[in-house]
Formats: structure tokens, sequence, C-alpha cells
């Protein structure tokens, strides 16, 4: 049969943002691909250079709109390595709390956005439903329902309010029972089911040697979590299990796979949260005054020039990482060079790849079981 390039995107549903993916066909097979990225590249990189350390953290909330408190929290623990700031213990406790909470609303909104793509638009509203409640408690934190502006070189701008901690027992109460309404109408679906299961696979091989991380890699059973490869903040001190699924097909991690781990991921993610409201220095009812010494350090507002500072992170899709190098006396308050890693930039193409072999029908299936988030992407 005759071979044809065909172009989905830069506004497709498929896509899940904008950019395009160009599909060669052999009938409905997929003999090759190939995506093109850049379409909102904003240059991120380099604004950051004519900005102060705590202008720059309004940016890193846009990178992901889905996961905007994890990426500000990054850039700041790269900013307190190159500054060599110690955080309050206290603070750190609420970094998690804030992390975990946006972890939990990055991944209802994937499965929000997913489950219409594989035939089930119930779970969609209730994605919505209930990620509103974990939006709810980030509004409390960071003032803002979508770029919250909260943690600071240092620390963080503001405590948990009065009444924060029973509020978030309550809604991941809630959340966690209706978890099971969430697996009974999908793990029970034959249609979800026969869309995701045999479906997609990706080697843990070829994924390490891409550089694929985060739920993804941890789908084919590589257990690999940046929150104890390269520990930081307090998550050795709280209750957790890294979220690792095992493939049953020889294949690799399916659709399904990566389904079951972000699942997974969210209940751990709630566990963490309970267990750090429990255990946080001066109890969760306590509340200090903005700047206060508990929850905010004193940052230098320069950086020698020459010195640099990085940090990895676990980001809702994967390790990403910031290299910030120090400017000196000569550009003043600003750095000379920020470099940010994202993970979907190197996710995309692999998934691309993993494409062929499939029906055109299943595309949408399989690039949507990555959770790509073309902002941080392109950058």
């Amino acid at each position: 049969m005759a071979q044809m390039w065909i172009t989905m995107g830069p506004q497709h549903p498929m896509t899940h943002g904008l950019w395009t993916l160009r599909v060669k066909v052999d009938g409905e097979t997929v003999v090759d691909t190939e995506p093109e990225l850049g379409y909102i590249h904003r240059g991120v990189e380099k604004i950051c250079e004519n900005r102060d350390f705590t202008q720059i953290i309004p940016y890193c909330d846009r990178l992901c709109y889905a996961s905007a408190m994890t990426w500000a929290h990054s850039y700041c623990y790269a900013v307190e390595d190159l500054l060599e700031v110690d955080v309050p213990e206290r603070a750190e406790y609420v970094r998690l709390i804030a992390v975990e909470l946006q972890r939990i609303a990055s991944h209802l909104m994937w499965l929000g956005a997913y489950t219409p793509d594989v035939g089930n638009l119930t779970v969609f509203v209730w994605c919505l439903r209930d990620r509103e409640m974990f939006l709810d408690l980030m509004q409390e934190l960071g003032g803002s329902r979508m770029h919250y502006n909260f943690p600071r070189p240092g620390g963080i701008k503001r405590d948990i309010p009065p009444g924060f901690a029973d509020r978030a027992r309550a809604k991941i109460k809630l959340f966690l029972e209706r978890m099971n309404g969430y697996e009974m109408l999908l793990d029970e679906s034959t249609i979800f089911l026969v869309r995701t299961q045999g479906v997609g696979h990706a080697k843990a091989e070829d994924m390490v040697n891409s550089g694929v991380t985060g739920p993804n890699v941890r789908a084919a059973g590589v257990n690999y979590d940046v929150r104890w490869a390269h520990p930081y903040s307090v998550y050795d001190e709280v209750d957790w299990t890294s979220s690792v699924e095992k493939p049953t097909s020889v294949k690799g991690a399916d659709c399904y796979d990566r389904y079951r781990v972000r699942m997974t991921e969210m209940i751990e993610s709630c566990r963490m949260i309970i267990d750090a409201l429990d255990k946080i220095p001066g109890g969760a009812s306590t509340t200090y005054p903005s700047g206060d010494e508990k929850i905010l350090a004193r940052v230098p507002a320069r950086a020698p020039e020459g010195a640099t500072g990085n940090h990895h992170f676990e980001d809702s899709r994967g390790e990403s990482m910031f290299y910030i190098q120090g400017g000196g006396e000569g550009r003043g308050k600003y750095p000379y060079r920020v470099s940010i890693r994202s993970p979907m930039f190197i996710t995309i193409p692999f998934v691309a790849k993993t494409m062929i072999g499939y029906k055109i029908a299943d595309i949408p299936a399989i690039m949507g079981s990555f959770d790509p988030c073309i902002g941080e992407t392109d950058r």
C-alpha cells in the first residue's frame, strides 16, 4: 500500500498543547514520525538574565500551567544552592505539602484530559471536581489558583493559614474515598482497557537511554525517583514509597501501566501530606507571620562571579533541573546564566517513536499517557 505523510497539529486534540506531529502511514499503520516543537518558545532562560532572583519566580510558575508550584520550587532550590542558603525546617515541611498538593492536582488534570481521548467523559468531570479541592488549598498558600508565586529563595512567602491542616485532612480523606470510584469506572471498563492495555509499549532500557524520567519510567519498573535518588527537602522524614509498576509484557510499559503509576502516586502524595502535617515543627495549628525566621531565611542579593548552583527536582512529569551561574558585581542582582532541563523536552521525541507499528487511532492514547506539557517543553 502507498505510504503518505499526514500532519497532526499544531491545533489538534491529540497534542495537548501547541506542537505538530508529522506521521508517515502505510494504510492505518504508523511507520515513522517527526515531532516539531518550538511553537510557544518565549525565551524564558534569556529573560531570567535580566531579572533578580525573586523576580524570576513568576516566570517559573508559567513554565507549566498544570504544575506551577513544582517548577517554582525547583528554581528556588537551585538559587539556594548557588547562594549557600539553609532553609528553615518548618518552611521545608510547608514546601513539601505545597509540592505534593500540586502533584495531585497535576495528575488529576492529566487524568481528566486523558480519559476523553480513550472514550470516557465522566472521569473528566470527576477530575475537575476533585482538582478544585486541591486548588483551593494551594490558593490559601499562594493567593492564586494557577500561578502561586509561593516559594522564595530561603523559604516561603507565608505560613500555612489557621485551619489549613484540618481542611487539608478532610479533603484528602474525601479524595481517597473517591479514588475507589475512579478505579471501578476505569479498571472495569472494557473500552478503557482495550484502548490502553497492550498499546504504546516502551521498554525500560530504551527510556533510560533516552533520558526519560518520572512516572513514565517508573511505569516500566525502574525505581528512580529524584526525591530519594538525590535527596532534598524533608522527604527522608515523611512516610512514603516510590510508585513503581511491574509491566506484564516483555515489550515494556503500556498506556495502562502509565495510568496505574499515576493513580498510585496520588495516593502516596496524600500520605506524605498527612504525615507532614503531623510532623511539622511548631505544629500545624501555628501560623508564623510573613518574613519570620521560622519560614524565611536571609538571602544574599548577589551571587559571586563564577559561582554556580543547580538542583535535581522530581516534577510531576519527571526530573527537572535548574543550572544558575552568578554574575558578580558586574551583573548586580541578576544571574549571568540560567539553564532549565525540561523532562518533556526529552520525553516527547521519545514518545513519537513509540507510536511506530501502531494504528493512527492509537496515537492519542499513546501520546496522552505520557502526560505532555508544551509550556515547559518550549520554555
